[in-house]
């Protein structure tokens, strides 16, 4: 099997890579299993690839685990998915801690179950002195409602006559010092993007991946890396 990993150039590592973790679904439909069960496998998939890049050095990775628009699911699945959320937490805090490993999140967190929204903020609070990678895990996240919280954050602390400006505007996104994305991997085959990270999003670079998240591995984000590192980011210039 080829190590992908020896092929990466250190020193042209993304520093923020994002991931739309989709086909939990699809995995168990093919499978033949409960969606929810597509769910608990692509939950399984986080913390090693958490540390494949950290291990490649990639400083920021954010995941987008629940949309704005995943409440029209079915009920079941949701309160299953809060469920999945808890589980997660209570199983890999500690192993999380040890890797070094720093919990941010991003999204509407008042929308979330009382139970759900306390594991989230104590994950936060433990790990917040690490500084090996930060994982910025997206809860009830919606790309324009960021930008939407944002512009009425400023508005709230706006000078008389003040005018608004990108570098203001950033300045209110859900945690502000996280830099914008350098590369957005999303699995499954589909091309899109969902909504979400749309402000940070503006100068990525993209990839589309034909696998479906429970069997995304670390191979897979080391050939992502690799497809970033051989194209030529211009930000608009020559």
């Amino acid at each position: 099997m080829e190590d992908y990993s020896k092929s990466i150039d250190p020193r042209k590592v993304p520093i923020h890579v994002a991931i739309i973790m989709d086909g939990n679904g699809r995995w168990a439909a093919k499978k033949k299993y409960p969606r929810i069960e597509g769910h608990r496998r692509g939950a399984e998939v986080v913390e090693p690839i958490v540390e494949a890049a950290a291990k490649a050095g990639i400083k920021y990775l954010s995941l987008f685990a629940f949309s704005t628009e995943n409440w029209a699911r079915p009920r079941d699945e949701v309160k299953g998915l809060w469920k999945l959320l808890e589980m997660f937490f209570e199983l890999k805090l500690d192993r999380i801690k040890e890797q070094g490993v720093k919990v941010l999140f991003s999204g509407g967190l008042q929308g979330l179950p009382a139970t759900s929204r306390r594991v989230i903020e104590e994950a936060v609070r433990q790990t917040k002195k690490n500084s090996r990678i930060t994982l910025n895990f997206c809860i009830n996240y919606g790309g324009r409602q960021e930008i939407v919280d944002a512009v009425n954050g400023w508005i709230e602390t706006r000078k008389s006559g003040e005018k608004l400006s990108e570098k203001k505007l950033s300045a209110f996104l859900y945690n502000p010092k996280i830099p914008d994305v350098d590369l957005l991997i999303r699995t499954s085959g589909e091309y899109r993007i969902s909504n979400f990270m749309l402000w940070r999003l503006a100068y990525a670079e993209l990839v589309f991946m034909d696998v479906l998240w429970p069997d995304f591995k670390a191979k897979h984000l080391y050939r992502a890396l690799i497809e970033y590192q051989n194209r030529e980011r211009r930000f608009g210039g020559v």
